[in-house]
């Protein structure tokens, strides 16, 4: 909803590195034996594919990251590697909620297989329940949106990615955002902070 508002991408890892995987790149070739093997992608690799998406046009005005950096150390080598583009970040978005609530909320996300969104059960029913609004393809749940998956996401979240909140603090670019409530009043809220940005 924001990169629409502000007319700019939404620069998702996940869906970049799929798609370079797709595409058959020498990025995404090199990405796949990682994939593959069940490892993660190094981050070098992550970052060059980054970097390589934002010489596309439609990130001329900017863009937002998502799903990335998730670790101090990647959050620095990012950091280096923007220094070396001249890019600079204009905020992290730090989205503040209660453990059961992203649990409702994950459990009740489903996803088009074919990349053409995704709805949630509860809150975001597609026209045809079950169904996809572009495709009409039925909507599946991802193997990772089990509540025993989500689990040691967020035990991996609060090891290895909660420590961000300090880095980015400590750059003064951390902006917190209380993510419990309905999705326009949250989207409010970072309008706002986007807005307290210029």
């Amino acid at each position: 909803m924001l990169g629409s508002r502000l007319k700019i991408p939404q620069l998702s890892t996940g869906d970049l590195l799929r798609a370079a995987v797709r595409g058959g790149s020498e990025l995404g070739r090199d990405a796949r034996k990682y994939m593959d093997a069940g490892k993660p992608v190094p981050d070098d690799l992550v970052i060059q594919l980054i970097l390589s998406r934002m010489q596309q046009k439609d990130c001329e005005n900017g863009f937002i990251l998502d799903g990335f950096p998730r670790t101090v150390p990647q959050a620095d080598a990012l950091d280096k590697a923007f220094k070396v583009k001249r890019i600079k970040i204009d905020a992290v978005i730090s989205f503040e909620i209660e453990e059961h609530e992203l649990l409702d909320r994950l459990t009740g996300r489903r996803v088009c297989p074919n990349g053409h969104g995704e709805w949630h059960i509860q809150f975001h029913q597609p026209s045809n329940p079950g169904f996809c609004d572009v495709c009409h393809a039925p909507l599946i749940q991802r193997e990772d949106d089990t509540e025993q998956k989500i689990r040691v996401r967020l035990s991996a979240y609060r090891k290895d990615t909660e420590p961000l909140k300090k880095f980015y603090a400590d750059l003064k670019l951390l902006r917190p955002v209380q993510a419990d409530g309905p999705m326009p009043a949250v989207m409010q809220l970072i309008e706002t902070t986007v807005k307290e940005l210029s």
